[in-house]
């Protein structure tokens, strides 16, 4: 595995599609993940995950667990979302209250729980986590003109494309004075340079959309900017914030990025696997917006020699003359490949990786709580 700072994802490479040498799934071919048991398995494997007694803990029991930590940011999230504008303030305040289980903020505080852990520190900046993410969505809806998020309305459903640039650009000024109030200089470069890798992720969706060209590398390069980046600066803050040392902060920034790289793997996968009643939205959005995703680079290989399959394919990614019916077959051709097991199996070579990771964390409940958002990274549904 070739994990580290330089290299957000398991191995270099980055040959055309198809070119699947030195990636995870051709280093672990036997490797099997079951959906239904949400049980990770290698071969001869019986580990199963932290647990407390006889039970098993999951993300559930670890937001309860964190519940008392997770509020005091929640608080500080409601004071942000005080903006001047009543009716703009109704909505953002709605959208950060639908933010779910604060995963971000989550793994800020218990990557600091292993070391010198004091709440009144993290606030500020596992708040600014929160807000940096609320920001990017906001933005990213706009870029793909959607009306609704989370099941409800969008601010850009709602206003000018220049007005809602404008309030997510406040929403990132708002989390960058957050990030500077814990006066500590290296937790603002971290921010800083997390919002630029944002941006970078976001940019090349768009360059590289409708394009079946890109490269392995391209694609991890943009989910790691997109998604994973701010998994890693968020658990590389809380070390930091907690005075891991130099070793342990690298290892949290590692496990960060890999279980962000599995998250936002699981994602491309639950839009072509799960139907639309499951998704809240139509299966296979992400083909519908041309932007390509690894089951469908890896089943594009798969069909390398089938003409007509490829046709289909171009011509749905392209987005040039594709009806329902196009869209439906390119759905159901890529989940009775192989392509979604095996872009599983590269979301579980991250996931060991990240496990990997906290070797360098000192052993105890931080550690455990960690491993299992490592863990459920892989089991959610939706």
């Amino acid at each position: 595995m070739n994990v580290g700072n330089d290299h957000p994802w398991p191995c270099g490479g980055g040959g055309a599609i198809g070119d699947t040498s030195g990636w995870p799934f051709a280093a672990f071919p036997r490797r099997s993940y079951n959906r239904h048991a949400g049980v990770l398995r290698a071969p001869g494997s019986d580990w199963c995950g932290p647990r407390i007694g006889w039970f098993r803990l999951n993300l559930d029991d670890v937001v309860s667990l964190m519940r008392p930590d997770l509020g005091l940011v929640e608080e500080r999230l409601r004071q942000e979302a005080m903006v001047d504008y009543p009716f703009v303030g109704e909505i953002i305040q709605d959208l950060i209250a639908a933010g779910g289980k604060r995963l971000r903020p989550l793994m800020l505080l218990l990557a600091a729980r292993p070391f010198d852990y004091h709440i009144e520190r993290l606030i500020a900046a596992a708040a600014g986590v929160e807000l940096l993410h609320t920001a990017s969505l906001i933005h990213d809806d706009t870029v793909d003109h959607a009306t609704t998020r989370r099941g409800r309305p969008t601010l850009n459903s709602l206003f000018g494309t220049g007005t809602v640039i404008l309030l997510g650009d406040y929403l990132f000024a708002r989390a960058a004075v957050l990030a500077a109030e814990t006066m500590n200089p290296r937790v603002v470069a971290v921010f800083a340079n997390t919002l630029g890798q944002i941006s970078d992720g976001q940019l090349r969706e768009i360059f590289n959309a409708h394009r079946l060209d890109q490269s392995l590398e391209d694609y991890h390069f943009r989910i790691f900017g997109k998604t994973a980046s701010l998994f890693a600066g968020a658990s590389e803050m809380g070390a930091i914030l907690a005075n891991a040392s130099d070793d342990q902060i690298a290892a949290l920034q590692t496990y960060g990025t890999n279980v962000g790289m599995a998250f936002q793997i699981l994602d491309d996968v639950l839009d072509l696997r799960e139907s639309d009643d499951h998704l809240g939205k139509p299966a296979g959005l992400d083909l519908r917006q041309g932007t390509v995703t690894l089951p469908t680079m890896l089943y594009f290989q798969e069909i390398r020699d089938d003409h007509r399959k490829r046709e289909l394919i171009t011509r749905v990614v392209g987005g040039s003359q594709v009806t329902d019916d196009d869209y439906a077959v390119a759905v159901a051709s890529i989940r009775e490949s192989g392509a979604i097991e095996r872009a599983l199996a590269v979301a579980a070579s991250y996931v060991d990786a990240a496990r990997e990771a906290l070797r360098r964390v000192p052993p105890g409940e931080g550690r455990d709580l960690l491993t299992v958002v490592a863990e459920e990274s892989l089991r959610r549904e939706r």
